[in-house]
């Protein structure tokens, strides 16, 4: 009698299998550059090996907020309002900053309603992993050109962009963002190896990833479709992520130029040069990188910019070692003999 062989199912560095990671099925468009993100977020969980019920995914509304459904079905999440999901983000970390805020976004939800929130988690330099999945269009409203889309790209429908765009890399580079990253749906080594990098990050970590809209937004004459990305990319290095569990010496290493960057939970990305040498540690050579491939319609991607020495909100805050939420009442209610000289020094 034959016996069947069960399959050995393939467990993490904290004994998770891949189905601890994974989501609901997804209701977007086949094709859709959104899954293949969704994926690539799926693999750096669970190969960072983080505890799914220790990620909140956050995210606020558009095609792409709706992604958290289809990942990390284990962790907690909450879905805000428009624009909104960088405030509702930074009072869950006041409250509990132990956990990984994973947020997703889109060009129209960060870049236009959302833009001002954006702007102020940036430069409070919370705690998070913050993701914007650009297509320069509206998805889910007809595919009408968001603040993202490149001058001069044509939609399926309709006349070719004339408005100059946001470029939101850039504009958190000027606002100091520790963190700062362009990566592409269609690199899968890439951008798993950036989101690793980011998820190890103490500090906000901004990846805006090009995400081809199938339906609206991918024939020949768009400048975010799948083939014209694919064909005009300046990847600035190939990215391989070491974790801190793994000893650095177990990773190949690149035969040409290379620099390794230490994150703060004792990981490592390691940057493999592919052209001219880019300093990640320079804020106008990023900006100057974006600048010189807007130019020549183009998009750059890799790590653009990384600032470790920044601190976190946390610690601006001054906030305690153990989360808001875990503190006993005795330990959040003054006495009464500190309020009585508290309210004596206003009474002086």
């Amino acid at each position: 009698m034959s016996m069947r062989r069960e399959r050995a199912v393939k467990l993490n560095v904290i004994n998770e299998p891949k189905d601890s990671y994974t989501g609901g099925p997804s209701s977007l468009c086949p094709g859709c550059g959104h899954d293949l993100i969704s994926g690539m977020i799926i693999n750096a969980a669970w190969e960072n090996g983080v505890e799914p019920h220790r990620i909140a995914k956050m995210s606020g509304i558009g095609c792409s907020s709706k992604t958290p459904a289809y990942y990390l079905g284990q962790s907690h999440g909450f879905n805000t309002v428009h624009g909104r999901m960088p405030s509702v983000t930074t009072g869950a970390y006041a409250i509990n900053k132990d956990l990984l805020y994973l947020g997703v976004s889109g060009d129209g939800d960060s870049a236009s309603i959302g833009i001002g929130q954006l702007i102020h988690a940036i430069r409070r330099n919370m705690d998070m992993v913050y993701i914007i999945e650009n297509n320069g269009v509206y998805g889910l409203t007809k595919g009408q050109y968001s603040a993202t889309a490149d001058v001069g790209s044509k939609k399926r429908k309709g006349p070719s962009n004339e408005l100059q765009p946001i470029d939101l890399c850039a504009l958190a580079i000027n606002l100091g963002c520790t963190f700062v990253a362009r990566s592409f749906s269609g690199s899968r080594k890439q951008l798993t190896s950036l989101l690793r990098a980011a998820m190890s990050h103490k500090g906000f970590a901004l990846l805006d990833v090009i995400s081809p809209c199938v339906t609206f937004n991918n024939n020949d004459e768009s400048m975010k479709s799948f083939s014209y990305v694919k064909e005009n990319e300046m990847t600035l290095h190939m990215a391989d992520y070491i974790p801190h569990f793994n000893p650095i010496e177990e990773v190949d290493v690149p035969e040409g130029h290379y620099r390794d960057i230490e994150l703060h939970d004792g990981s490592t990305i390691r940057l493999e040069t592919i052209s001219e040498e880019h300093d990640p540690s320079d804020a106008v050579a990023a900006l100057t990188a974006l600048h010189e491939a807007d130019k020549g319609a183009k998009h750059v991607t890799g790590l653009l910019y990384f600032d470790p020495t920044k601190p976190s909100l946390a610690e601006d805050l001054d906030l305690v070692e153990k989360p808001l939420l875990d503190l006993e009442d005795s330990e959040l209610r003054p006495s009464k003999e500190s309020l009585d000289a508290l309210n004596s020094e206003f009474l002086s």
